[in-house]
């Protein structure tokens, strides 16, 4: 069963990069983008602003699809995440809903984090994040 994700690609004018902590399977304790399922009825860009709201008490205004990436989950299910460029509106981010924790992150600080899986190297091959970045 596929099931449709988004997720969001938030800078900030510092080149910080908004990321969440997850509280929840899949992915509990690691550190990943905004974002979760689309529900029934609703536009990528609506659960987007609705995700981000819940996870980081942020309001966005989502920009265009960076890309596409899948992701096995349990019992079969794929996870189809688009992911889409996004920018903030004003306010401190703080976690919620599944959200563990919350934060900005300067690209060099994202290799010493416990990210989801090929988080890092899909950022760096979307030219989001600096080629010298590694994990």
């Amino acid at each position: 069963m596929r099931v449709r994700c988004v997720g969001a690609i938030v800078l900030d004018g510092a080149g910080r990069l908004l990321l969440v902590r997850r509280g929840h399977p899949p992915g509990e304790g690691l550190w990943s983008l905004p974002g979760g399922r689309v529900e029934p009825g609703e536009s990528d860009a609506g659960a987007l602003a609705r995700e981000l709201l819940e996870e980081t008490g942020l309001p966005v205004s989502v920009g265009g699809l960076a890309g596409t990436v899948e992701r096995p989950g349990p019992g079969g299910v794929l996870y189809e995440i688009h992911d889409y460029f996004a920018s903030a509106g004003a306010g401190t981010p703080r976690p919620g809903d599944d959200a563990a924790g919350v934060g900005w992150f300067a690209p060099a600080d994202l290799a010493r984090l416990p990210l989801t899986s090929g988080l890092l190297d899909t950022l760096i091959a979307w030219h989001v994040l600096p080629a010298g970045v590694s994990g």
